[in-house]
């Protein structure tokens, strides 16, 4: 079946209320945090292949987000990038599907709007972007998730998993659309976004990962195993080297600290940020172009 530029399995799966968690790569997915824990979640659910892209390459750069080949148990495959939906129905509603959204090159506004046809077909009830990126925040200290909505009830499910209101202006993704034509048929939309320290980049964030299953399995009722927390705690414990060999990683983790505690709580120090810090933040902030804070 050719729903918009998509090519889906028939028939359809019965999907009861569905609600759809959006990965959109590269934009708001660094570390990997959107992928990992879609993956987790998707593992859990024994999640299917809904369909994906009749010709991605109407939208996508094949020399920016290159096809791969691989070699399965003495076979060569090849793979080519596109954007893929899986479904998972599970044992009482809302049924999941799962949309590994993947930044367009050209024509922005025929995939969104081919996006929102998959999602109107399937009667969605819910469309929730989900991911992280990078900010100037401490790796000791909790998380922070920011979450997005005008609708109601978003602000009770915001307190439920600690996401704070979003209050980002500046560049977005064309993708943005999808959320915008979706509210305007009426469909609730959110989003959580996980913030990661900007200092430590790794492939994959598994401290980040295992935040953003924590606010899925509030809202899903999915078990706390999926977060995998000890993962994540290993692969931060390894920045104490560095922080110790370093006076001025040091000097700056603590500043970044005093910061956190004073704007969200968690204690207060009278102390301002010395005028070289605040430069030097100020410097990375300016000069970092933030993914999908929306």
């Amino acid at each position: 079946m050719l729903t918009g530029y998509f090519s889906l399995q028939e028939p359809l799966p019965e999907l009861r209320d569905p609600h759809v968690l959006a990965v959109l790569r590269p934009w708001i997915d660094v570390g990997n945090v959107g992928t990992l824990s879609l993956d987790r979640v998707e593992r859990h659910l024994k999640a299917e292949e809904l369909g994906r892209l009749e010709k991605p390459g109407r939208f996508y750069d094949f020399t920016r987000y290159r096809p791969r080949s691989y070699i399965d148990q003495g076979k060569r495959g090849y793979s080519i990038p596109s954007t893929i939906f899986r479904y998972a129905v599970r044992e009482e509603p809302p049924d999941l599907v799962f949309a590994h959204l993947l930044e367009p090159h050209v024509y922005g506004e025929d995939y969104t709007d081919s996006v929102v046809e998959v999602l109107k077909l399937l009667e969605a009830k819910r469309y929730s972007l989900i991911g992280a990126m990078y900010d100037m925040v401490p790796h000791t200290r909790p998380l922070l998730v920011s979450g997005g909505s005008n609708q109601s009830g978003a602000e009770e499910e915001n307190q439920m998993v600690g996401a704070n209101p979003s209050d980002y202006e500046g560049p977005t993704s064309i993708t943005y659309l999808i959320s915008q034509q979706a509210e305007a048929m009426g469909m609730e939309t959110r989003s959580f976004i996980v913030h990661l320290p900007q200092y430590f980049q790794v492939d994959e964030d598994f401290t980040g990962a295992a935040r953003l299953m924590e606010v899925l399995c509030t809202l899903y009722g999915l078990p706390e195993r999926l977060k995998e927390e000890a993962r994540g705690h290993r692969q931060y414990e390894s920045l104490r080297s560095i922080v110790d060999d370093s006076e001025e990683v040091a000097s700056l983790l603590k500043r970044l600290e005093e910061r956190y505690d004073r704007d969200h709580g968690e204690g207060s120090s009278s102390s301002e940020l010395p005028a070289t810090i605040e430069d030097f933040l100020k410097d990375l902030e300016q000069g970092f172009d933030p993914p999908g804070r929306s």
